[in-house]
């Protein structure tokens, strides 16, 4: 599964992108509000991503511009059991802040999740003061469910629903 935006490519991880993982989440700025990894944690997160991508056909994507194919950061939809939600994330490395990318990467999921695999919600969990990702989200149409805690972290539950969505331009 690839998709494809004007200016990104967005590829499922594997445990093959372990080392580019822990770099990215390295950054002080970047592990700031979803933390750092070391090599042994990023391989099991990947190897989780990679099992919920054959489990429920869908996971965390890395995000590569188009024109160099250099991985930026990324993005996509997380299961989480304890919620019954899929959540979308984005992340992305620290030099390519203020493009665009993560709007447009999310756009891009929320076309997917919404088209193909047929959900009618779609959450997005920021943790409290992670400013530009409530932008992101605002932009996307996304308003606040709930006040939670996600990795023992307080945490405001953005959702958005296939109808909302389909209002605003969406499939």
């Amino acid at each position: 599964m690839i998709i494809t935006t004007d200016r990104l490519r967005l590829r499922p991880l594997t445990t093959d992108d372990t080392d580019w993982w822990v770099h990215l989440h390295a950054d002080q700025e970047v592990g700031r509000y979803v933390g750092t990894y070391t090599r042994d944690q990023a391989a099991t997160r990947l190897h989780d991503i990679q099992r919920q991508w054959t489990e429920r056909g869908h996971g965390l994507c890395a995000v590569e511009l188009r024109d160099t194919g250099e991985a930026i950061g990324r993005c996509g939809l997380n299961w989480w059991e304890q919620f019954d939600e899929t959540e979308i994330g984005w992340t992305l490395a620290r030099p390519h802040w203020g493009h665009g990318y993560a709007t447009e990467a999310a756009r891009a999921v929320l076309d997917w999740g919404f088209g193909p695999l047929g959900l009618d919600r779609i959450t997005a969990m920021i943790h409290h003061g992670n400013t530009a990702s409530t932008a992101v989200a605002e932009r996307l149409g996304f308003t606040p469910l709930r006040e939670d805690t996600v990795l023992d972290r307080p945490c405001t539950v953005y959702a958005l629903d296939v109808s909302t969505s389909a209002r605003r331009g969406r499939p």
